[in-house]
C-alpha cells in the first residue's frame, strides 16, 4: 500500500492541474480569501431526499443496496470541492469493477441558482463518470443539507466576475446499503481510507 502512495499523490496533483488549466476561473485575492470551509451546522442524522440530475429525479431511497457517498459543494468552488472530488475519484479507482458497480457518489450542489443539471454533469464527470451531480430548488437543497448537518452560506464578492462564492462544509457522508448514515469523513480524507470504508460497507462490517 505504501508503494501506491506516491502514485496516488501524482495522480491527484495531475487532476488538480488539469482542473486549474481548463475549469478554474481566477477571482481577486479578496474573493478567494472570503471563500471559507465551514464546520458542520449540526450533528448529521442522515435520511432520504429527492433531487434532480441530468438523468432525471434521484431519490436516495432508490439506491438501497448500494454504498452511497454524498458530498455537498458547488461547481464554482475554487479549491475545496476539486480537492475532495479528485480524492474520491482516486478512491473509486482503487475498487474493482464489481465493487464500483455497487457504489454511487452524489455531488449535491448548494448553489442551485447557478448550477444547472447540465453544468453539474460536466463538472462531476470531469472527476469521474460515476459521480452524479444533483440539485433542486433552494428549499429542497436546504432540506437535504439539514439531514446531514451540511453548512453553507452565500458570500458576496464585490468586483468579482463570479458575483458571489458559497462558503460550505466539506464532509463526505458514507451511506450503508441499508440507507443509513454509516460514517462522516473529514475534508481531504486520504483515498486509501475512503476505499477501505467503502469496502467495509460493501462487506457489511
Amino acid at each position: 500500500m505504501k508503494k501506491l502512495l506516491p502514485y496516488a499523490a501524482v495522480a491527484l496533483l495531475s487532476v488538480l492541474l488539469v482542473w486549474q488549466i481548463w475549469f478554474w476561473q481566477p477571482v481577486p485575492d479578496t474573493a478567494t480569501a472570503a471563500h471559507r470551509q465551514l464546520g458542520l451546522a449540526a450533528k448529521p442524522a442522515g435520511g432520504d431526499f429527492r433531487l434532480q440530475s441530468w438523468r432525471g429525479p434521484v431519490a436516495l431511497a432508490d439506491l438501497r443496496g448500494k454504498v452511497v457517498l454524498i458530498y455537498f459543494g458547488y461547481t464554482w468552488c475554487p479549491d475545496i470541492c476539486p480537492t475532495n472530488l479528485a480524492i474520491i475519484s482516486l478512491a473509486l479507482k482503487q475498487l474493482t469493477p464489481a465493487e464500483r458497480a455497487q457504489v454511487q457518489v452524489l455531488f449535491v450542489s448548494v448553489d442551485p441558482e447557478r448550477d444547472t443539471v447540465e453544468r453539474l454533469k460536466t463538472f462531476a464527470e470531469y472527476f469521474d463518470p460515476d459521480i452524479l451531480g444533483v440539485t433542486g430548488s433552494a428549499d429542497e437543497v436546504a432540506a437535504a443539507a439539514r439531514l446531514y448537518g451540511a453548512a453553507y452560506r452565500r458570500s458576496e464578492q464585490a468586483g468579482s466576475a463570479m458575483g458571489y462564492a458559497v462558503d460550505h462544509s466539506a464532509y463526505t457522508y458514507v451511506i450503508g446499503r441499508d440507507g443509513r448514515l454509516a460514517q462522516t469523513l473529514a475534508h481531504a480524507t486520504p483515498a486509501e481510507r475512503i476505499a477501505t470504508v467503502i469496502r467495509e460497507q460493501l462487506a457489511g462490517t
